[in-house]
């Protein structure tokens, strides 16, 4: 069996054995440059992980079969068009393929989520999913956001690909980048690139990273993750938010947390 096979994930299902009604988490990641050391399909992976273990918690709770389904491991990722290996699809086809995986999604599915794992897709999920909305699908968006993390391919993606997938880290190939914050580099991002920035790709620093700075960073990214399912309390533009941040959980969030911490301390790398 896959090391990343769980029980909710629909690729390994047959159709008679898919419940009716079911909730189902999509992976939506990036196939695009990460600096030197780190592989592709890094945002994909992030999303997936997260997408899985956020099922794995859920699956004794009051939401009814939670499932995972394939990854999306291509996005909008125009800005490392410079490094070669990046594949972007693009805003608009992006959109239509969200739009569609929903359409058909919500012909047997009740809710679904889908989890981003690439910052460059973020436009494009607001608009798709707040359409999908309007015509009456009960789906949403939510962000892998790591708290205090650096822009891209620093410490902590680093740190995740260490917990994750330690064997595809090439730590000998990291190197720094430009470390300045994102809000900074964002107007010289959008009109020329990351090239224009950074040689190497990367935007932060891998030096220090660790893979139980990645196991915490998941952790906190799979509750967050948690919370935001339970309180299903999307804005206008169909992104999850988490009502519960800053003050203390609901009882329901606080059980669901519970959950996540048992199905955490699994981690697989």
């Amino acid at each position: 069996m896959d090391r990343n096979a769980t029980p909710s994930a629909l690729a390994d299902a047959v159709w008679p054995a898919v419940p009716s009604g079911a909730l189902v988490l999509v992976p939506v990641g990036s196939t695009e440059q990460h600096g030197p050391h780190l592989p592709l399909d890094t945002d994909t992976v992030v999303a997936r992980a997260v997408a899985r273990h956020t099922a794995d918690a859920l699956a004794d709770g009051p939401y009814g079969p939670t499932l995972v389904a394939p990854a999306l491991p291509y996005g909008a990722s125009g800005e490392h068009a410079g490094f070669p290996g990046t594949v972007s699809i693009g805003h608009e086809a992006l959109h239509a393929v969200v739009v569609e995986l929903a359409r058909s999604l919500s012909l047997w599915a009740s809710r679904i989520v889908f989890v981003n794992g690439h910052g460059g897709n973020t436009a494009t999920l607001d608009g798709a999913l707040a359409l999908l909305r309007t015509e009456g699908h009960d789906a949403v968006w939510t962000a892998c956001e790591p708290p205090g993390g650096d822009a891209h391919a620093g410490r902590t993606e680093t740190s995740l690909l260490l917990h994750l997938e330690p064997a595809r880290v090439r730590l000998d190939a990291a190197v720094a980048g430009d470390t300045r914050p994102l809000r900074v580099l964002l107007p010289e991002l959008m009109a020329r690139g990351v090239r224009a920035v950074s040689a190497t790709g990367v935007l932060g620093d891998p030096a220090g990273a660790t893979a139980d700075e990645g196991r915490r960073t998941m952790a906190a990214m799979v509750s967050a993750t948690l919370r935001a399912v339970t309180a299903w309390t999307p804005d206008t533009r169909g992104r999850l938010t988490d009502p519960t941040a800053g003050s203390p959980l609901t009882q329901s969030a606080a059980s669901n947390a519970s959950n996540a911490s048992n199905a955490l301390k699994g981690l697989r790398r």
